[in-house]
C-alpha cells in the first residue's frame, strides 16, 4: 500500500510544499514541489510580530496548498514553522488562525530542532564524508550552522540573524546598491553575534562549507545561467560552487541596484532583496574560517522531515 504525504515548511520568507508517495518499502516518489515567497517576516519581524498583511498572505498560500494536497489525495500533513512564528508575540494567534481556516496543524519548532532537520535534509542530498563540514542555512529569520560528519552532528546552533532581520537593520533601502559602510557594519555585527560559532569552528576545523538551499541555490543558478546552462534538480540535489565564482558574484552584487540585480540571469525575484546581505554573511564565513570549498544542497528542512519519517 502506498501513502501520500505532504511536508510544509513555513519559513520567514518562503513557504515550501513537498508532496511524496511512499510505498511499503519506504521508497519515495516526489509528486509535487513548490515554494512561494510569502514574506511572513516582512514589516514586523524586527518588532517581534506578524503583520496583518503577512498573516493574510500566509493564509491565502496555505489555502492554495490545501487545494493542491486535496488534488493529490494527500493522507497526512506535517507542517513546521520556524523563526518568524517562533519569536512573534502573536505567533500562537497566527497558528490558531491557520488551523481554523485551513485545518492545517502547524508545529512551531525550536532553532536546535530546525538545525537537526536541516542536517538530515543535507545528508539526504549528498555524502557528507568523514571530515567535519560546516553547514549554513540562511533563512529570513534565522541562520542555522551545523558542524557534522557522515556519522552525525558534532555541534549545532540557530542564530536569530536571518536575512530579513539583517535587511531591516543594515540595508533598509534595497533599491540602491549597498554602501561600503553598511557592509562594514554588518560584518562587525556578524563578528559579534557568531562568537559561539567561531569557538566551535576552532574546535572542529571544517574545510568545506555546505550551503543549504535558498540563497545558495540561487547563486548556483546564476553561475550556470552565466554559462548558458540550467540546473537539473531531478538529476542531482547536490551542486558545487567554486569559492572564486562566489567571490566574483559577491563583488558584482555589492555594486548593483535592485533593478540591476533583478536583471541578472538566474536571479529569482523572491531572492533579489535578501541575496545581498546573505552574500555578505557567506563571504564573512568563508574568509573568517578559511573554508576552501562550497558544496550546495538543494535539500533542507522539509526533506529532513521526510528523512526522519523514512528512518522511523
Amino acid at each position: 500500500m502506498s501513502r501520500r504525504l505532504a511536508f510544509i515548511d513555513l519559513g520567514t520568507n518562503t513557504f515550501h510544499l513537498l508532496i511524496v508517495e511512499l510505498d511499503a518499502q519506504g521508497v519515495q516518489n516526489t509528486l509535487y514541489k513548490t515554494k512561494v515567497p510569502v514574506k511572513l517576516g516582512e514589516g514586523g519581524i524586527s518588532k517581534g510580530e506578524i503583520t496583518a498583511a503577512a498573516q493574510d498572505r500566509a493564509l491565502r498560500t496555505l489555502g492554495e496548498f490545501k487545494e493542491t494536497m486535496t488534488q493529490h489525495g494527500v493522507e497526512a500533513v506535517k507542517a513546521t514553522a520556524t523563526s518568524a512564528l517562533r519569536n512573534a508575540s502573536n505567533g500562537a494567534e497566527v497558528v490558531q488562525a491557520i488551523k481554523e481556516q485551513t485545518g492545517i496543524d502547524v508545529e512551531v519548532i525550536s532553532g536546535a530542532r530546525e538545525a537537526e532537520l536541516i542536517f538530515k535534509g543535507v545528508q539526504m542530498a549528498m555524502q557528507v564524508g568523514p571530515k567535519p563540514v560546516l553547514v549554513m542555512d540562511i533563512g529570513g529569520g534565522s541562520v542555522e550552522f551545523i558542524l557534522g560528519t557522515d556519522k552525525g552532528i558534532l555541534w549545532k546552533k540557530s542564530f536569530e540573524i536571518g536575512a530579513q532581520r539583517l535587511l531591516d537593520k543594515f540595508y533598509p533601502d534595497q533599491e540602491q546598491p549597498i554602501k561600503p559602510e553598511q557592509v562594514k557594519a554588518l560584518r562587525h555585527y556578524l563578528q559579534d553575534q557568531l562568537q559561539k560559532l567561531t569557538a566551535a569552528v576552532l574546535q572542529h576545523q571544517p574545510e568545506v562549507l555546505i550551503g543549504s538551499s535558498g540563497t545558495f541555490d540561487t547563486l548556483v543558478d546564476m553561475d550556470l545561467a552565466a554559462q548558458g546552462l540550467t540546473r537539473d534538480l531531478d538529476a542531482s540535489p547536490e551542486a558545487e560552487l567554486s569559492v572564486n565564482t562566489f567571490l566574483n558574484q559577491y563583488k558584482a552584487l555589492l555594486q548593483k541596484s535592485r533593478a540591476e540585480r533583478l536583471a541578472i540571469p538566474g536571479m529569482l525575484a523572491m531572492r533579489v532583496d535578501m541575496i545581498v546581505v546573505a552574500s555578505v554573511a557567506i563571504a564573512w564565513v568563508l574568509e573568517k574560517y578559511n573554508l576552501e570549498k562550497i558544496r550546495v544542497s538543494a535539500y533542507a528542512l522539509k526533506e529532513g522531515m521526510l528523512a526522519e519519517l523514512l528512518q522511523q
